[in-house]
């Protein structure tokens, strides 16, 4: 276990400062996302830029031109809270039908045989489908959270608990201490979102 937690603060006091700005804009992305803040998108813009940078500057290619895909789905999110809350404070908190739901799974799991087969191919990717699943899961995550839908959630919250396990076998403990820290705070957002969504519609939240 000592050697676990030594692990943890090297990572935490060893990393760049780059390393380190992108940890606290990260956690604070997140925690400002739970919150339904706007903030949020503008913090999420500024973290994703440092990760691409990160990503570019180790020659991880595609998970920096990931960071496009997520500055986008970012700023279009950004833009749909705020269009089309009309004369409300903010957005609904809304969820989708059990077709739409579906597809949704189908299109991640496609994406994700998709890309595992492309990275076995033509990269020497140690964990290909591990990967493709944490990096698709996220995709649909994010696209989900730009349009509010409340499954953003359990799809943030399955790439999690898949990333740590797989980390924490490659015993790179300082990372899957990141991943457990986002699933805890994603899990603490599912709760806050379904409350939210619960007082919308006029139903009395737990405490």
């Amino acid at each position: 276990m000592s050697a676990v937690l030594r692990s943890i603060w090297d990572g935490l006091a060893g990393g760049s400062w780059l390393d380190q700005v992108n940890l606290g804009l990260g956690i604070t992305g997140v925690w400002l996302m739970v919150k339904r803040s706007l903030w949020a998108f503008p913090v999420g813009l500024v973290a994703v830029t440092v990760q691409g940078v990160l990503f570019f500057r180790t020659r991880i290619y595609a998970d920096a031109a990931l960071q496009l895909f997520f500055f986008v789905a970012l700023a279009w999110g950004w833009w749909h809270w705020v269009r089309d809350r009309g004369d409300a404070s903010e957005l609904p908190v809304t969820t989708m039908p059990g077709r739409e739901r579906v597809m949704v799974i189908v299109v991640t799991v496609a994406a994700t045989v998709g890309w595992a087969l492309a990275a076995r191919r033509w990269t020497n990717s140690l964990m290909p489908w591990r990967d493709a699943a944490i990096a698709m899961l996220q995709v649909a995550g994010q696209m989900l959270q730009a349009r509010k839908k409340l499954e953003n959630w359990a799809f943030f919250t399955v790439a999690n608990a898949i990333a740590i396990p797989a980390y924490w076998s490659a015993e790179l403990a300082y990372t899957a201490f990141l991943f457990g820290l986002y699933l805890v705070l994603g899990l603490l957002g599912w709760r806050a979102w379904a409350r939210a969504k619960k007082a919308q519609n006029g139903a009395p939240a737990k405490p």
